[in-house]
């Protein structure tokens, strides 16, 4: 039997919706193999983040090693890194074992607007790890901080996108979930020389309960992209897969409920 491996670096989420917990139930969805690194143990459930509790930077390595030197992954999605030696320890093992796909989810603030990314590790991971990234999927807050510019409309998310790109020479997907009416995303890449800028439409679903959409989201880009598809299509179906997860309207929990990653 022939899978394709898929590793997750992020946080746990002991209620189950977000972070190491979605990637792994989005990787099974996608019929491959999940591995995870945890970086950082939280509390939190559909309500909010309660604690964060960091690993040891050293420990962190350790379990890249372990994963690398014996199941090299086919691709890798980055979640939560809340401190400035976490990012160190992974930027270097990923210039080190050099993955063919790396997915950087650049998580700051949970879905109830805790801050989750010290604000000393921001510039390590503008400057260090997303130039390393094959995508970042940054929603509206993060784009926000990422270029520095206020986003309001869908030419803010286009200029957003450019600086970004700009910044980093990584391709970017901007989600416009946070915006009123249709949740458009913009991809902008630079493939040979060439700027794109590539819309994906999308019907705003009516279910409050979006807990770990960006945690599914990046991950189901990462299955598409180690199953062999390009950067369009492989988030062009992912987010068809999380639509379908929303959809199914799982109503868990008293506040931001998770997605049905079983779809």
């Amino acid at each position: 039997m022939n899978v394709k491996k898929i590793l997750s670096i992020a946080g746990s989420d002991c209620s189950g919706g977000a972070g190491i917990q979605a990637d792994l139930k989005t990787i099974s969805a996608h019929g491959m193999y999940g591995m995870s690194v945890i970086t950082s143990v939280t509390a939190q459930n559909t309500t909010g983040v309660y604690g964060v509790c960091d690993m040891d930077p050293d420990f962190v390595g350790r379990q890249i090693d372990c994963v690398f030197e014996d199941i090299p992954p086919d691709a890798v999605k980055i979640g939560m890194v809340s401190n400035a030696d976490i990012i160190e320890c992974i930027v270097k093992r990923m210039e080190q074992y050099k993955p063919e796909i790396l997915v950087v989810d650049p998580v700051m603030v949970s879905t109830s607007g805790c801050m989750l990314l010290e604000n000393s590790a921001l510039q390590l991971l503008v400057s260090r790890l997303i130039p390393l990234a094959t995508l970042i999927t940054p929603n509206i807050p993060e784009a926000q901080v990422l270029s520095g510019i206020q986003i309001q409309s869908e030419a803010d998310m286009v200029q957003a996108a450019h600086i970004i790109y700009e910044k980093s020479g990584t391709a970017v997907l901007v989600k416009g979930g946070h915006m009123t009416g249709q949740a458009s995303d913009i991809l902008y890449r630079v493939p040979e020389g060439e700027p794109e800028e590539i819309w994906f439409q999308g019907e705003r679903i009516d279910n409050p309960n979006t807990h770990g959409t960006g945690c599914t989201l990046s991950s189901a880009i990462a299955c598409q992209l180690a199953a062999g598809q390009n950067l369009e299509t492989g988030v062009a179906e992912a987010k068809k897969y999380i639509a379908k997860a929303i959809q199914t309207g799982l109503n868990l929990g008293t506040g931001s409920g998770p997605l049905w990653h079983f779809v």
